[in-house]
């Protein structure tokens, strides 16, 4: 067995820490750490002020694909797939970095972000294990998920090729056309 490392300790805290304040859910602490689901649930309380969110993680690949979820987080992905091929961080720090600058991407376009981490992480995974790619749309060129058999030289993405009634309502998370 292993000696337990107080360095090692300390870096899963503080791991634990950063991902609390990004929002994480407890079953991704639990998965990204070494630390015991007591000492996750005493330090997320600590952290967070409040209990856990309760509940299943989200599983589904659908969410992603949709319209304005799909732009998030194809935007995301470009930012995670450059941090994972151009530095030396830890898939799990790959994923914080890449949140946190996504997030700062929106706050600097004065848009709310529709991407949780937990749902971030989740696409991470999603991609790992081949369930959603990155296909090149046929227009612009631009990188967006999608499904693994999608026809990469017809595909046509969501910014060139919006839904029908994209941006029409007022309703929160409607485009702002200008």
């Amino acid at each position: 067995m292993a000696q337990k490392s107080i360095l090692n300790e300390s870096r899963d805290i503080e791991r634990a820490v950063s991902l609390i304040h990004l929002g994480a859910r407890l079953q991704v602490l639990e998965s990204e750490t070494g630390l015991s689901y007591e000492r996750l649930l005493r330090l997320y309380k600590e952290v967070a002020g409040k209990s856990p969110s309760k509940g299943q993680l989200p599983f589904s690949t659908d969410w992603f694909l949709t319209w304005q979820p799909n732009i998030h987080a194809s935007l995301f992905a470009n930012i995670h797939q450059y941090l994972s091929k151009s530095s030396a961080l830890d898939d799990i720090d790959a994923v914080i970095k890449a949140y946190q600058l996504y997030t700062e991407q929106m706050q600097a376009s004065d848009i709310e972000p529709l991407l949780s981490f937990t749902r971030a992480w989740r696409m991470v995974k999603f991609v790992d294990n081949h369930m959603l790619t990155m296909t090149k749309c046929s227009c612009c060129g631009g990188q967006f998920v999608t499904e693994p058999y999608e026809i990469a030289r017809n595909f046509v993405c969501g910014l060139c090729a919006p839904p029908a009634r994209a941006g029409k309502g007022q309703a929160a998370g409607s485009l702002r056309l200008q």
